[in-house]
C-alpha cells in the first residue's frame, strides 16, 4: 500500500461511485455547461450574503451525489472538505445542514484532490463504506476576501485568474461500479519566493513539477503510463511554466497529454485573463467533464495535480512570499470491465 516517501497505492482500489458538480451563472456560458449536474442562474441563489450562496453550491453538490447514488445521507460515513474562505465556514455550515461526521481540509485549490486521497486511504482501510468528499468556491465570496469587492471593478494583469463559482464532490465507497482511485502522491509546500497574488499560477507550477516527479518516480512509472496528466488550476501561465520545468528535469510529457483544469472551464472571450482558480475549479471540472470522459471510454487512465496556493490576506499583509502545494490522485476506469 505504501510504496516510496509520500505516495499510497490503493489495493482495494476505491469507487467513485457517484459525482454531484454544481456551477453558477458565468459557468453556465462556459466550455463545460454540460457536465454540471446543477447551474445557478445568478450568484446571490436566493441568499441574502455571497457566502451563505457559496454554502448551498455545495449543500446541493453534495445532495446531487447521494440522490444519484441512491444512497441516503444516513450511510455517508463522512466528509472530507474545504473552501478558502475564513475557517472554511461555508463547507462547515454545509456539513451542519448535511448530518455527516466532518473532517475539515484546507489545501486552498489543492483541496479537492487532497480529500480525494485521504478519503480512499479510508476506504481502503476498511475506515469507511461510503463517504463525500470535495471542494468549492465563490467567485464573489473569494474575490472579496483575497483581493477587492467586484463591485469596484478593481483591474487586474494577464496574469490574474477567474475564480470558479461551483463545488464538486465525489461519493467513494468500496465497491460499485464506477472509476477507481489506484494511487495518491501527497504533496510538500514548495516555495519559489514568488510575491505577486495575482500570479497564482506561476507561484503553483513548481509544486506540480515535484509532485509530479515523485509519483512517476516512486510507482516507477512513465509519463505514458496515463492517458492524461491535468493540474488543478495552474491557468495558461503556470501550465506553460509546469511544462517548461518538467521538461527541464527530463521529464518529456506530450502537449496534448498534459492539460490545466484553469484553461479547460470557460470560452475563448470570457474575461478570465489567464484562466480559471479556485478549489471548485478542480473538483467540477473532474469530477463532471473528467469523469464524464472516462465513462465513454475517452480516458482510462488519468492522474490528477491540484494546486493550491497557501497564503492568506494575513501573510500577503505582512510581505510574506506564496508558499504552494500540490495533491496527485490517479484515477482508471475499464468500461470493458464494468458491463455484466
Amino acid at each position: 500500500m505504501h510504496t516510496g516517501y509520500r505516495t499510497w497505492v490503493f489495493d482495494q482500489k476505491p469507487v467513485i461511485v457517484s459525482t454531484g458538480t454544481v456551477g453558477g451563472p458565468f459557468e453556465a456560458n462556459g466550455l463545460l455547461a454540460d457536465d454540471f449536474d446543477l447551474l445557478h442562474s445568478d450568484l446571490w441563489i436566493n441568499q441574502d450574503t455571497y457566502e451563505k450562496a457559496h454554502k448551498v453550491l455545495l449543500e446541493d453538490a453534495c445532495t446531487k451525489a447521494i440522490e444519484k447514488a441512491g444512497l441516503k445521507k444516513e450511510q455517508i460515513q463522512f466528509f472530507l472538505g474545504g473552501d478558502l474562505i475564513n475557517q472554511m465556514t461555508p463547507t462547515s455550515f454545509a456539513c451542519r445542514t448535511l448530518g455527516t461526521p466532518y473532517l475539515g481540509l484546507f489545501g486552498a485549490c489543492s483541496t479537492s484532490m487532497e480529500g480525494l486521497a485521504l478519503g480512499a486511504y479510508l476506504v481502503n482501510t476498511n475506515g469507511a463504506d461510503y463517504l463525500l468528499t470535495g471542494a468549492s468556491s465563490h467567485n464573489a465570496a473569494v474575490e472579496k476576501q483575497f483581493r477587492y469587492p467586484t463591485e469596484y471593478g478593481g483591474q487586474k494583469p494577464p496574469t490574474a485568474q477567474w475564480t470558479v463559482t461551483g463545488a464538486g464532490v465525489a461519493l467513494l465507497g468500496k465497491t460499485g461500479t464506477g472509476p477507481k482511485v489506484t494511487s495518491a502522491t501527497i504533496g510538500r509546500v514548495i516555495d519559489m519566493g514568488l510575491t505577486d497574488p495575482f500570479n497564482m499560477g506561476g507561484a503553483m507550477a513548481p509544486a506540480a513539477v515535484d509532485t509530479i516527479e515523485a509519483h512517476l518516480r516512486e510507482r516507477n512509472l512513465e509519463p505514458s503510463h496515463y492517458d492524461l496528466i491535468v493540474t488543478g488550476d495552474l491557468g495558461q501561465i503556470g501550465h506553460d511554466v509546469s511544462l517548461e520545468l518538467l521538461n527541464n528535469h527530463g521529464i518529456k510529457i506530450k502537449k496534448e497529454q498534459y492539460m490545466d483544469c484553469g484553461t479547460m472551464i470557460y470560452r475563448d472571450g470570457q474575461p478570465v485573463l489567464s484562466g480559471a482558480s479556485g478549489p471548485g475549479c478542480s473538483a467540477t471540472v473532474v469530477y463532471g467533464h473528467l469523469l464524464n470522459r472516462m465513462k465513454t471510454g475517452e480516458i482510462k487512465k488519468m492522474l490528477v495535480v491540484a494546486t493550491g496556493a497557501l497564503l492568506s490576506p494575513l501573510s500577503f499583509q505582512q510581505n510574506e512570499t506564496i508558499p504552494a502545494i500540490a495533491h496527485a490522485v490517479s484515477i482508471e476506469y475499464d468500461c470493458d470491465e464494468e458491463q455484466p
